[in-house]
């Protein structure tokens, strides 16, 4: 056991080693990571867990796996005092259970967590017993009740019987010709009450029980959790294209399961699906060791694909057989140096079979320090390649909802080839926690980027189709140096409240290029020239309303650089781009009680944004406000948690 052990560390660290390797000429030349209103935002939304698990006695439970599935999928390893920790998590309901081998799972029970405040947990744990003399199989007509004599053999009167709610839900289920049974055994391994030997069907004998001993074990011993998704989506510009076919409402089915492996990490298993006149669907695995080791293991792989069925030429004209498909893999490594301080290094590399330079490389290091309590200094450098309309086929962020590609694009230069986005940048962050409930930040940045990207809706082009709400353009705006600063706080209001809010200053100085001859046409305010100074203020408030088991959820970012078309700048100049624009973000969850299992919780989504990119650490500055006139996502359905 030990010897696998070492080779699946090896192993790991041979993955995540050799992908930094691969990546240190790059990450040496990287000059600036960038730090923009939205990664923030999600950095100030944060909360925490923490608990205690304890045996049926109160003592301490040391070495118990505690999961907790929610926003992300999170889990922690108690220490000798039974208690555990899990910082940084995404405000929201998560299903939190312990599981120790020896002990009996315990009932899963439902924690909120909300931003800038830490909740708490206490978990007891049952320790189990069993009895090793008979098995407990379901045989067809085979009923013997206990003579009176006999002691009884039901385990519900046993005394060391399985509280387990599968074990109760068996023994309660109405009974029928598949009946309960006690088999000896030798029967069950192949041998005669008499000292013959048994020789049965395939289906019978030794090959009969332990597949379902197995079997028994993977699905009883196992604590999976997971979320179902059952969900439709839409967009509109305007409230008369919710009745037009442009706008048609599609059907999305999405499915998570996790499990731990051992009891040094967890694997998650994620998927999404759609059918229309775009058939597209993406799924995706990751594998996370637990924090408490002193290498933390983070590998991951995903693809996608996307099938246009409808007759859209400007979707069609960059396809050969009308599908599009997208792969990514990704390994990091943070090690705990001391205590104190951690060092993150690995790389991620994305595959498009519709680029010209199909494969893309992003590799990152980052190293974290606590010089004191409630005080945390990090420093990040990286680089990233984007490539056109990725954010159709990447995974969406933990905050985001799992869509499958929903939309198609074509490059706005016409039959000229895409050219992806990449981005080179450094960064410091200070973090302070002021009390236990809230928290202030400040971040300074530089950053390079070349091919900034540019994304356009609602445009037309002479002699081409319209860029209507279910298709965009994308195009190249030239190069840029830009340096910059952020400040914030979070902070909990009464208990209910949850709120952040970011003020973040850049200076950036342009090279225009790419693709300005259409820009000019459809987006002046697209071309940057010379210098520009972006100023932005990013908001989110979060409430919960327990009387009714609602939580609401507002993200809202307010710019003076947020680019426009050119029919609705009423004849801008390029580089015009005065005057504050916003984006905004509202979901509302509803959980439905009366619908709720023991161990499962369903609740209802509504969510209306015009966000266009999911935000993560080291994004270009421009990537969203670069995004033209994006349509309004209305995505409903029902969640199912377990």
């Amino acid at each position: 056991m030990n010897n696998m052990t070492g080779t699946s560390r090896f192993t790991a660290s041979a993955v995540v080693g050799g992908l930094a390797l691969l990546c240190t000429s790059v990450v040496m030349q990287a000059q600036v990571p960038v730090s923009t209103a939205g990664v923030s935002l999600a950095s100030l939304a944060s909360g925490s867990l923490q608990g205690v698990v304890q045996d049926e006695r109160g003592a301490p439970v040391n070495g118990a796996l505690v999961s907790a599935l929610g926003a992300t999928t999170t889990t922690a390893t108690t220490d000798r005092s039974g208690r555990f920790m899990m910082g940084t998590l995404l405000p929201g309901p998560y299903f939190v259970r312990a599981h120790l081998s020896g002990f009996i799972s315990s009932r899963g029970q439902y924690i909120e967590v909300h931003a800038a405040s830490r909740a708490s947990s206490s978990i007891a744990l049952r320790r189990a017993t069993s009895d090793a003399t008979t098995d407990r199989v379901v045989a067809a007509g085979l009923v013997s009740a206990p003579e009176p004599s006999q002691p009884a053999t039901d385990a519900a009167s046993a005394g060391n019987d399985d509280h387990g709610e599968t074990a109760w839900r068996l023994r309660h289920a109405r009974r029928g010709i598949l009946r309960d049974a006690t088999m000896p055994e030798d029967i069950i391994a192949g041998d005669t009450l008499d000292g013959s030997v048994f020789e049965p069907a395939p289906m019978f004998g030794r090959g009969f029980g332990s597949p379902m001993r197995l079997a028994s074990n993977f699905f009883t011993d196992t604590a999976f959790s997971g979320q179902v998704n059952l969900l439709t989506t839409g967009s509109f510009d305007n409230p008369q294209q919710l009745f037009t076919t442009d706008s048609m409402p599609r059907g999305v089915a999405y499915m998570s399961v996790s499990a731990p492996v051992g009891g040094s990490a967890d694997w998650t298993v994620r998927g999404a699906l759609t059918q229309g006149d775009i058939a597209s669907w993406i799924v995706a695995g990751s594998y996370v060791t637990r924090v408490a080791a002193r290498h933390h293991y983070d590998i991951g792989m995903s693809y996608a694909t996307q099938r246009y069925g409808g007759g859209n030429t400007a979707a069609l004209r960059d396809v050969t057989d009308g599908s599009r498909n997208a792969g990514a893999m990704y390994g990091f490594d943070t090690i705990a140096l001391t205590p104190s301080v951690s060092l993150t290094f690995g790389s991620r590399y994305a595959r498009y079979d519709y680029l010209e330079n199909r494969g893309l490389l992003s590799p990152r290091v980052a190293l974290t320090m606590s010089p004191a309590s409630h005080l945390r200094v990090s420093a990040a450098a990286s680089s990233r390649a984007v490539a056109p309309g990725a954010e159709e086929f990447l995974p969406p962020g933990d905050t985001g909802i799992w869509l499958p590609p929903q939309r198609t694009f074509s490059s706005l230069a016409g039959a000229q080839p895409m050219h992806a986005e990449r981005a080179t940048h450094v960064e410091g962050e200070i973090e302070r926690d002021l009390g236990a409930s809230s928290t202030v930040l400040f971040r300074a940045f530089r950053q390079h980027v070349d091919d900034q990207l540019v994304t356009l809706f609602g445009v037309d082009l002479p002699d081409g189709p319209s860029a209507t709400v279910g298709h965009y353009f994308i195009g190249n705006s030239g190069a840029f140096d830009a340096t910059g600063w952020s400040t914030g706080v979070r902070t909990a209001i009464a208990g209910r409240f949850h709120a952040s809010v970011e003020y973040s200053l850049a200076q950036a100085k342009w090279n225009p290029g790419g693709d300005l001859a259409y820009l000019l046409l459809v987006a002046p305010s697209a071309i940057r020239l010379g210098s520009d100074r972006i100023q932005d203020v990013s908001t989110s408030v979060e409430t919960e309303v327990p009387e009714t088991s609602t939580r609401v959820m507002v993200l809202y970012r307010l710019s003076n650089g947020f680019a426009r078309a050119a029919d609705a700048a009423g004849g801008q100049a390029p580089g015009d781009h005065s005057g504050f624009d916003g984006r905004f973000d509202v979901q509302v969850r509803q959980s439905l009680p009366f619908m709720n299992f023991s161990n499962a919780r369903w609740e209802m989504l509504f969510a209306v944004h015009n966000f266009f990119r999911e935000s993560v650490t080291d994004q270009s500055i421009y990537d969203e406000l670069l995004v033209v006139h994006p349509p309004k996502r209305v995505v409903g359905g029902l969640t199912l948690r377990f």
